[in-house]
């Protein structure tokens, strides 16, 4: 049985909620396919030790500021997961969970979710998946001969399991920087990044990367000169266990080697660390392989967007990607513009 309405969103994570939010509020008749069994989205399977770089304040969906977490200026992933599960209860959100979008297709003056709970056909479609289920691995020369233990982000947990190891974290970003963080007093570590690590001022949190995202957009939308956004300030959010870690001296990072070892790696000079755990920290591409029979990808693997809207699919949106689906739309904050953009617009379109 093929069940309808006005609108599916796909991904019941924070992108998916802030869009549910916008489209009750425009009286749409719509349903959130949620392939998690319970309510948080990504954030329920992050490492232990991960806190917001913002207050909660500032990490919040729209409609509802993010109670403050006693003790933690910035709160935990746990703190973020009880949010997003009250947000759902507090809105009424109608979202079906676990429910697995397999396919999109176009049927006729509709569109039809293929899932592996049975069909829904739409009217429009919104996209919001994320990027964390789709775990980036760089094609690093020998990664198939090492004999050791290789780890992604997402399956990271805690430094317990890793305890007097040789450890190699490889990546520059925050991701690489806070494991790395966690496992130095713990480990015997070797942290890479493919540049030298630049650490953000300490005095910024995301409340001043948000800004720094939006008026990058606003000024490529307007025409006006690249402000660099937040790459221009640096890659590293400097949270108080980074922080406390770089200031001790147990976060030096080397340079990208060359190739991985049996035992370790190699850097182009012949220098040779051993280690028993490589974790890469190597980012994300986005989740669309449900959106493959539209056949709108192109450079890069991206689907060209107008906003939120496909170029060449009008009744579909994407949100929560990042950038290029909404300036800094791939954070709590963040994810609430492009999301009322994007109900306004399917409403338009509907009506």
């Amino acid at each position: 049985m093929t069940r309808t309405v006005d609108v599916v969103v796909v991904g019941g994570g924070q992108a998916g909620l802030a869009a549910g939010y916008y489209l009750r509020r425009h009286n749409l008749d719509f349903v959130i396919l949620d392939a998690q069994p319970t309510p948080g989205g990504a954030w329920q399977r992050t490492w232990d030790s991960l806190h917001l770089f913002s207050p909660a304040a500032y990490s919040s969906l729209p409609g509802w500021l993010m109670p403050v977490q006693n003790g933690a200026e910035y709160p935990d992933a746990d703190h973020v997961v009880q949010y997003l599960s009250a947000y759902e209860e507090r809105y009424a959100l109608p979202v079906e969970r676990p429910v697995q979008a397999k396919a999109v297709h176009r049927d006729g003056e509709r569109m039809r979710v293929e899932t592996d709970k049975g069909a829904w056909s739409a009217r429009a479609v919104v996209s919001a998946t994320g990027t964390w289920w789709r775990p980036f691995l760089p094609a690093v020369p020998g990664r198939e001969t090492f004999v050791g233990r290789q780890l992604h982000t997402v399956q990271y947990r805690s430094p317990r399991k890793f305890a007097g190891q040789r450890v190699i974290v490889v990546g520059g970003g925050n991701s690489g920087a806070q494991i790395a963080a966690a496992l130095a007093p713990h480990t015997d570590l070797t942290w890479v990044t493919q540049r030298p690590a630049r650490f953000l001022a300490d005095d910024i949190d995301g409340r001043a990367l948000f800004d720094a995202a939006t008026a990058r957009r606003r000024a490529l939308d307007t025409g006006d000169t690249d402000t660099g956004g937040v790459a221009s300030l640096g890659d590293i959010v400097a949270v108080a266990p980074v922080r406390a870690a770089r200031d001790a001296g147990l976060l030096k990072a080397q340079p990208m080697f060359a190739r991985l070892t049996g035992d370790g790696v190699q850097w182009a000079d012949g220098t040779r660390a051993e280690a028993s755990t490589v974790i890469w920290c190597t980012g994300f591409r986005p989740a669309l392989s449900h959106l493959a029979p539209l056949g709108l990808r192109g450079e890069h693997g991206r689907i060209a967007t107008d906003g939120t809207r496909a170029v060449d699919e009008p009744r579909l949106h994407l949100l929560g990607y990042g950038d290029w689906t909404g300036a800094a739309s791939a954070t709590l904050i963040g994810v609430g513009r492009p999301a009322r953009d994007a109900a306004r617009e399917i409403t338009a379109l509907l009506r």
